[in-house]
């Protein structure tokens, strides 16, 4: 299966510095009456069951002459032994520890001669509790299908559980290959290079209109909430990053943002960017590096169909402001209503088939700046990622354990040292924050504000709360 280019791009754009693969940490108690090597068993039977599904089979084939662009093949000899490991917190492992952990896991590039995922078990956390993180790269999979895998892999009846096989047998059901299909020769990739021109042939009124927009809008001091890709300052988010990452967690329950989004009439999404701001706002005033003019924020937009599993990307981008830049919490919210308004009536004026050329184009000088080893050194499209996954509304089980909470893990890279990434599930909203090691120190600082900017919209929008215990970060 040949990749689509922007797929490519995760690979091509890759260094020992800069992964390009995504992770997911969940978190789940372990069954009423589990035995004291229950972990032990749940090791010893992943590493036993060898069937396959795709896209845990799925092997890169590099470039060759004959077959110019890299493609995925199907691999059922895979060594369990590498992709399933076990690790353990010095017990009572709490947040601030299994932070540190997953920050190391994440930290580690994957063997791309094998199929590019990875699974840890984790013991030794407080509560009762255990942890899964599964980490695979971005050229194979999005985060919303990412999301769908996990899923197949548990089920909403504690019972039923038990008999669930491990995620790489139970993904998207096989499709079956006919005798005929064959790797892409050179002739086809012409065929298919030529078919897409003819299809971006199509849209290219509408990407010249696009574009002519955003050009338009440079040194025109419009204050529309439309924002310019790299028309945004330079701050410590957006130098040169190293090997090491960091990780930290944070949830809320989904009723008190959903709450305090219908009272100040606004999206789910725009409290979640208004959060974000606020808790930045914070972090880079400690360290006295808050730039006078607004961050901007890339924010992923879904143009997958509701019933496609498949894997690869299916996403464009827009840039919006997060209001760094505005005191009044209020008045941040506000702005970047507006401002995430704009950037999505931008690209919905775009036909579902240019997408991908627009991201693409879009995201050219990035992809350059990462190949050519400038990225970093120069005026960043937008300041960091903040991507919103949508998750499982009902409580999950795997082997009779309760899901308790899904944190994802992303990418930084040069130019790009915090990524911050949340994802609902059964009544609560999970953010994973993974960030530059060295850039970002303390980076569970951010965590712990991104209360204090939830408490803060909400004495803005909300009566007064009653007495109550303030809940605690996790990071």
């Amino acid at each position: 299966m040949r990749l689509n280019p922007l797929d490519a791009a995760w690979l091509f754009t890759e260094s020992r510095a800069t992964p390009n693969h995504v992770g997911g940490l969940l978190q789940f108690r372990l069954p009423p009456g589990a035995p004291k090597d229950f972990l032990r068993q749940l090791m010893s039977e992943f590493r036993q069951h060898r069937e396959f599904a795709p896209p845990w089979n799925r092997r890169l084939k590099r470039a060759m002459l004959k077959n110019p662009l890299p493609s995925w093949v199907e691999d059922d000899d895979i060594d369990l032994e590498y992709h399933v490991r076990h690790a353990a917190l010095p017990w009572p492992g709490g947040e601030r520890e299994l932070g540190e952990l997953v920050g190391r896991l994440q930290s580690q590039p994957l063997d791309l001669a094998r199929p590019p995922w990875e699974c840890t078990i984790i013991e030794g956390l407080d509560g009762d509790r255990f942890a899964l993180f599964v980490k695979m790269h971005h050229a194979l999979i999005d985060g919303i299908a990412g999301v769908k895998l996990l899923q197949h892999a548990m089920s909403t009846d504690r019972e039923k559980s038990l008999q669930q096989a491990p995620f790489w047998s139970t993904g998207p059901e096989r499709r079956a290959r006919s005798a005929k299909t064959k790797l892409p020769t050179l002739d086809q990739a012409l065929a298919m290079a030529v078919q897409g021109v003819q299809g971006t042939a199509k849209s290219v009124p509408q990407l010249i209109a696009a574009f002519a927009k955003i050009v338009g809008r440079i040194g025109s001091g419009s204050d529309d909430g439309l924002m310019v890709p790299f028309d945004t300052p330079h701050s410590v988010l957006n130098g040169r990053v190293r090997e090491k990452r960091r990780f930290a967690t944070q949830q809320f329950d989904m009723a008190r943002l959903k709450t305090l989004a219908a009272a100040a009439d606004c999206t789910l999404n725009d409290i979640v960017l208004a959060l974000c701001g606020g808790a930045l706002q914070r972090f880079l005033l400690e360290r006295d590096a808050l730039p006078a003019k607004t961050l901007t924020a890339g924010i992923p937009v879904s143009v997958r169909p509701k019933d496609d599993e498949s894997g690869g990307n299916a996403i464009s981008f827009i840039v919006a402001s997060i209001g760094t830049d505005i005191v009044n919490p209020a008045d941040r919210l506000r702005a970047i209503k507006s401002s995430v308004k704009h950037a999505k009536a931008h690209v919905q004026s775009l036909p579902r088939e240019a997408m991908t050329q627009y991201t693409m184009l879009l995201m050219a000088p990035t992809m350059l700046g990462l190949l050519t080893g400038i990225g970093g050194r120069l005026r960043p499209m937008f300041n960091l990622t903040i991507s919103n996954v949508p998750g499982p509304e009902k409580p999950l089980y795997f082997r009779g354990a309760e899901l308790l909470a899904i944190y994802p893990a992303s990418i930084v890279s040069h130019g790009q040292a915090l990524n911050i990434t949340c994802q609902s599930y059964a009544g609560k909203m999970n953010f994973g924050f993974t960030g530059c090691h060295s850039s970002l120190p303390s980076l569970q600082h951010l965590a712990v504000h991104l209360v204090d900017a939830l408490e803060e919209l909400e004495a803005d929008f909300l009566p007064p709360p009653k007495p109550g215990k303030r809940k605690m970060a996790a990071a």
